[in-house]
């Protein structure tokens, strides 16, 4: 039956909530299902590593693989931060090829790597550059949706610094420079963990060879999830 003999047989309102009913199928999002996969044991050496700190623990690293509609999308490591109930935070856990130019074959080796920011609704992994992020020095503490961390500068200005990161924005809350780097014989860790407080909102930074500095946090939330729409009522 074609178009103009439907239209003959049904009435006007039906014909509208079948199309209505249509369109609302078509623009229905998909929803992913996001899952992470069971704990496992990988060889991991720290590249700071020294005999001293060398240990069972140490030279493991703890990977679970990220699963996106039951498809592998990439290998993590460490707990996750929800940000907020559909936003999480993660860091990526690779698998480097470590082979010399002269070696026959592939040497894989494990390595904590940057941060990732998942949608459990869309689906997205999307890889965070963190402002001067360093994946041995710097130890991410999370609070909402900011980072607190040790990073190093990687521009003419090098040293150690301070950071605060925020989701969704361009630049650093906080880009404080605290020390020197590179440091002969430094400290493992390099600093201490970020302490958070929550009204005010401040943070506490200390490198572990130095003093520690608070830095209030102001600001509000930037982060934008997909289909969010600052228009809509």
């Amino acid at each position: 039956m074609n178009h103009s003999a439907l239209r003959k047989y049904l009435p006007a309102s039906l014909l509208f909530i079948l199309a209505f009913s249509s369109t609302q199928l078509l623009a229905a999002p998909k929803v992913h299902t996001v899952t992470l996969g069971p704990s496992r044991r990988a060889p991991y050496v720290p590249t700071d590593a020294t005999p001293e700190t060398k240990s069972d623990e140490a030279s493991t690293l703890h990977v679970r693989a990220l699963y996106v509609d039951d498809r592998q999308k990439e290998w993590t490591t460490g707990e996750v931060h929800d940000v907020t109930d559909r936003t999480f935070t993660v860091r990526r856990a690779l698998r480097l090829n470590d082979a010399l130019p002269t070696d026959s074959a592939p040497r894989w080796v494990w390595e904590p790597g940057p941060w990732l920011m998942v949608d459990r609704i869309s689906g997205h992994v999307t890889a965070l550059h963190l402002p001067d992020f360093d994946s041995v020095v710097s130890n991410v503490v999370w609070f909402r949706d900011y980072a607190a961390y040790c990073g190093i500068g990687t521009t003419a200005r090098g040293g150690l610094f301070a950071v605060v990161a925020q989701l969704g924005a361009r630049k650093a809350v906080v880009q404080k420079k605290i020390g020197e780097w590179p440091q002969a014989n430094h400290f493992i860790p390099v600093c201490q963990p970020a302490k958070w407080q929550r009204l005010p909102m401040r943070v506490t930074l200390q490198p572990t060879s130095g003093e520690a500095t608070t830095y209030d946090v102001l600001g509000s939330s930037s982060l934008v999830e997909d289909g969010d729409n600052s228009d809509e009522n």
